[in-house]
């Protein structure tokens, strides 16, 4: 095995920050209509060593009956991955896609177990295409600006 040979690995996954709110309780749990659920997601990369990536999956979900907010859930799943000898203009794909894709379904546990711990039933997070997220931002940065014609 060469020492060229291209490396993914991932060193760690952990829970950077986790936040829960019911800002209406104990009313909320008497409510009989049912929450409408919103969900705010982003994601970011920092190099912390040579080849040595943190990526933070950031995901936000609210619960509100009308305007009152039955709970909000704020996660930043993190991992600390390693990418090495992989040429520079694939290290945002992986960053950006492949990074991600590992930390959601662990995002998406910490989310529905804390909405659960909230004595909610519980928030299963739908699939994430981050690889179309990922071509549609590099799209619009590539897309030259369009100014209206009056």
């Amino acid at each position: 095995m060469s020492d060229q040979q291209p490396v993914f690995s991932i060193e760690k996954i952990y829970v950077k920050d986790l936040s829960l709110e019911l800002p209406n309780a104990p009313q909320c749990f008497l409510e009989r209509d049912a929450a409408q659920i919103s969900v705010q997601m982003g994601s970011s990369g920092t190099t912390v060593g040579e080849g040595t990536f943190e990526v933070v999956l950031s995901i936000t979900v609210t619960a509100k009956i009308d305007e009152k907010t039955q709970f909000l859930v704020e996660v930043a799943q993190a991992g600390i991955f390693v990418i090495k000898n992989v040429p520079q203009e694939e290290i945002e794909p992986i960053v950006a896609v492949a990074c991600p894709n590992i930390l959601f379904p662990y995002a998406r546990e910490s989310v529905s177990d804390a909405v659960v711990r909230a004595g909610f039933p519980p928030v299963l997070l739908a699939p994430v295409n981050f690889e179309a997220i990922y071509r549609q931002r590099v799209e619009q940065e590539q897309r030259p600006l369009e100014v209206p014609v009056q």
